[in-house]
């Protein structure tokens, strides 16, 4: 009966598209309905490929914020899942490890890896299999039998797989870009309703100008441009956040961002330094 039970969960999965696909046609294996109990699950709608994305732990989180702003990735899928689950069964048998189960039914689960990221190098797309743990989690052997299932699996597909601990995943830095995620179309933000693409140009030029010269910090410059252009309170950061998300300036993101500050501007990107210089 419990047989019957795994096997219809797992085909309405796979009949719900959930495992599958590409960009934002992709649906996650496990989604946090599916694991309720935890509580550090988080939804976050993405900026380079536009769609929901689930994770279940800070950690999780935190990366996906790196990948959105690297320039390589081209395309990340949360939890994937490592199918046909018959193959990671007959891996475990292999190794002498028993295989991830459910804790009620105590049958086989699908495994998952935390990120299958696509990168783009020189017009080359490469796969990577990358699982999130806490550094301190990795000292519990049961957790490490698991994760070979999954390296040798990945192998087995001719990917790379890796585990990403907390110390790869800059917590500033992810908070830095966390901070400008949800900036890079201002267009459907508060207080930018009227405003034309032209206008948007217009002040992140008018506010680049005013980083470049140095002389003021960042929250006094956007007051000057929100009284300047007649903007409401808040929305001279959200040209900040803009200019930063979108890469029109290069900044230090490994040191928190600092609204109080003068900021050093490690570059311009080309179209916006021509613009800047030309007027």
């Amino acid at each position: 009966m419990s047989k019957r039970k795994r096997s219809t969960s797992i085909d309405k999965k796979l009949k719900d598209g959930r495992g599958q696909g590409l960009g934002t046609d992709y649906k996650p294996w496990l989604v946090i309905q599916d694991l309720a109990s935890l509580g550090r699950s988080t939804r976050l709608n993405g900026y380079k490929i536009p769609r929901q994305y689930e994770f279940f732990s800070d950690l999780e989180r935190n990366y996906f914020y790196l990948l959105e702003y690297s320039d390589d990735v081209v395309d990340i899928r949360e939890q994937y899942p490592l199918l046909p689950r018959e193959e990671t069964i007959v891996i475990a048998d292999e190794l002498g490890i028993k295989h991830a189960t459910d804790p009620k039914t105590n049958e086989p689960i699908v495994m998952t890896t935390d990120f299958l990221v696509t990168t783009s190098k020189d017009g080359q797309h490469e796969h990577v299999a990358r699982t999130l743990k806490y550094k301190n989690d990795l000292m519990d052997e049961r957790v490490l039998e698991k994760f070979e299932i999954e390296r040798v699996y990945w192998e087995r597909q001719g990917i790379d797989w890796g585990i990403v601990t907390e110390i790869e995943v800059p917590k500033t830095m992810a908070h830095n870009i966390a901070f400008v995620h949800n900036y890079a179309d201002l267009s459907v933000l508060e207080g930018f309703e009227e405003c034309s693409t032209y206008d948007i140009e217009d002040m992140s030029i008018y506010f680049l100008q005013m980083l470049l010269a140095q002389e003021e910090t960042v929250k006094e410059i956007a007051k000057k441009l929100e009284n300047n252009f007649g903007l409401v309170v808040g929305c001279g950061i959200s040209i900040f956040r803009h200019l930063v998300m979108t890469k029109v300036i290069d900044i230090d993101l490994s040191e928190k961002l600092d609204m109080n500050k003068i900021l050093h501007i490690k570059a311009v990107r080309t179209d916006f330094s021509e613009k800047v210089k030309a007027i």
